[in-house]
């Protein structure tokens, strides 16, 4: 027996479908709820709710959409399937080395049975976590997830509700947390049924994708649990560690008590109960610390954010690119700032934002693991005219020199599939709506948008061509060829460093120190006994290590080498490299 229930305030009268047989449903004592008991419905059963008697419609709360968001919901119980991670106690982020990735590009097929077969990769490499893109359902077959429409569903091309608990369970048998990226901010264009149920969403506020999610207006208790329920719903049915919430600056929320902070209260409940880690990963563009400030401390109690300042400065030192907002970036001035005190705009003016923006981050009190670092991500990748990645426009030692200031950092470090081998394939921008003029839409959007930056049109992927799907897929193949091979060998060693010594795990931002010379363009990161040395100018340079012993543990360049004289230690670094050195005594 299964009962069902929905949230429909407006209706009058409310039936349900199951298997073909159509019962009506009753007040469920709940303010707008209607319930009813089908004793022949199980596992697998097929079921569509009808609303004052129209057409039938996908269950908001739906666990599985086997025929698309726009197809009859289907019956999941949960406790049917048998996990193999009992023995799973979880894995906390302190510590973490995360790797995002997409489902449907990870591999050629596209699928979590063969994201499994590559598991063992990220194992090799040193991945603790991994941060798996948006899996609920979407129209259409390819997409990057975050025009999803059923917050409850995992998408069916994927593998549906049983591919990703069996992702989740392999990845928990090599040791792997997995991250899941959640939406909350909006849904998509296609396939929304929500607004046929009741308030779910506002015209008060607006987003960038679509109509603002209600979470402050009349039947916003509702809204809300049902987040809340969703998050929750992910992190106990299919045993996700944490989740990784999309652009929270987009929650219009003028509640007393911000949404963020009651999810994140949530989250600790349920972490407690379990009795392993739970925890939330905020993208936020506001540069505010109170978003992973702790609750009692008078924060929204999320526990970490991806930090794009740092991302920022790094990626238009290295590129040389000052456009749109990278425009406040490039120096190793504002590099040594993101590395020290995380934001470059803590209260600063920003141009591209025409006004100040940001607010400081306490130091003394915040560890620096509440902030992810990184080189790539999807968003700094996918959102660039033509998907290009930084290994693609740069010499592999540049390469080198990003990936060791990401790696020995104080924050957590985050890589983006493909990265840690310097991929060649794109990671582009492509959907698959189903609505032509929707497409149609997209298509030229697209094209608009870049052309308004002097690109001229043919040279932006189409996004609803299955070739710029095709283009953007990995190709594992180039993991032994060269220069991908050296790069790779280079991040695990990185890594390896970083689980060997703790002064490169050390949560403390007041230790940090960084020293440079911008005109002679070397840079060096100090974390306890460890130098990060870069240097990026065209002719050899000499760094000071101190009066004490030194030793080269990691270098691109083995030409780089330690050098004791009357003044001192120093590293003689060449041209565009990159060296991790360790000074005193063992």
């Amino acid at each position: 027996m299964v009962r069902f229930e929905v949230w429909a305030p407006k209706a009058s009268s409310l039936d349900v479908i199951v298997d073909g047989r159509r019962k009506p449903m009753r007040d469920a004592n709940r303010p707008g709820w209607w319930q009813t008991e089908v004793p022949a419905a199980v596992h697998g059963s097929d079921y569509a709710f009808v609303i004052d008697g129209s057409t039938p419609l996908p269950d908001p709360r739906s666990p599985w959409q086997p025929q698309g968001p726009d197809g009859p919901s289907r019956v999941v119980d949960h406790a049917a399937y048998a996990w193999a991670d009992r023995a799973w106690t979880g894995r906390p982020l302190p510590g973490a080395v995360v790797y995002e990735l997409h489902i449907g590009t990870f591999t050629v097929e596209g699928t979590f049975a063969a994201a499994i077969e590559r598991l063992d990769h990220l194992v090799d490499l040193g991945i603790t976590h991994v941060e798996v893109m948006p899996v609920s359902a979407f129209p259409g077959r390819h997409g990057w997830g975050y025009d999803g429409v059923c917050p409850w569903a995992v998408h069916e091309p994927y593998g549906g509700p049983e591919g990703f608990k069996r992702f989740v369970d392999a990845c928990h048998g090599r040791g792997l947390g997995v991250i899941l990226d959640v939406v909350h901010n909006h849904l998509g264009p296609s396939g929304n049924h929500l607004p046929r149920f009741g308030p779910y969403f506002t015209d008060r506020y607006k987003t960038p994708w679509g109509w603002a999610v209600n979470l402050d207006g009349p039947g916003s208790d509702e809204v809300r649990a049902y987040l809340v329920g969703s998050a929750l719903m992910w992190l106990r049915d299919y045993h996700v560690d944490g989740l990784r919430l999309d652009a929270v600056h987009a929650l219009a929320d003028n509640r007393a008590v911000p949404f963020l902070e009651e999810l994140s209260e949530a989250v600790d409940k349920l972490a407690a109960s379990s009795g392993r880690p739970l925890f939330l990963i905020a993208e936020s563009d506001l540069n505010d610390p109170r978003v992973v400030t702790p609750r009692e401390s008078g924060g929204m109690g999320v526990h970490a954010q991806w930090s794009d300042d740092f991302h920022h400065a790094l990626h238009s030192l290295l590129t040389g690119e000052r456009q749109g907002y990278y425009g406040d970036f490039g120096s190793m001035g504002t590099l040594a700032k993101t590395l020290t005190r995380v934001w470059l705009h803590d209260g600063t003016w920003s141009s591209f934002r025409e006004r100040t923006h940001g607010r400081p981050v306490p130091t003394s009190r915040m560890p620096a693991y509440r902030f992810l670092g990184y080189l790539q991500t999807h968003d700094q990748v996918g959102n660039r005219a033509t998907g290009d990645r930084i290994s693609a426009t740069l010499p592999p030692a540049l390469s080198a020199a990003g990936a060791a200031l990401v790696l020995t950092a104080p924050f957590t470090p985050m890589l983006f599939m493909g990265e840690e081998w310097g991929a060649s394939t794109p990671w582009q921008y492509f959907t698959d709506h189903t609505d032509p003029e929707l497409a149609e839409a997209v298509r030229n959007g697209r094209r608009a948008e870049f052309a308004s930056h002097g690109w001229d049109a043919a040279q932006i992927p189409d996004p609803q061509s299955p070739q710029t799907v095709r283009n953007s897929c990995l190709d594992w193949d180039e993991l032994k060829g060269s220069p991908h091979a050296a790069l790779l060998a280079w991040y695990k060693r990185l890594i390896a460093l970083r689980r060997e010594w703790e002064h490169l795990t050390d949560p403390d931002l007041t230790r940090v120190q960084v020293s440079f010379e911008e005109t002679a363009g070397w840079l060096m990161v100090h974390r306890g006994a460890f130098r990060t040395a870069v240097n990026l100018a065209e002719q050899p340079a000499t760094l000071p290590m101190g009066t004490g012993a030194a030793e080269i543990v990691a270098a691109w360049d083995d030409r780089a080498e330690i050098r004791r004289g009357l003044v001192g230690t120093t590293l003689r670094l060449p041209a565009t490299s990159v060296a991790v050195v360790r000074v005193g005594s063992r």
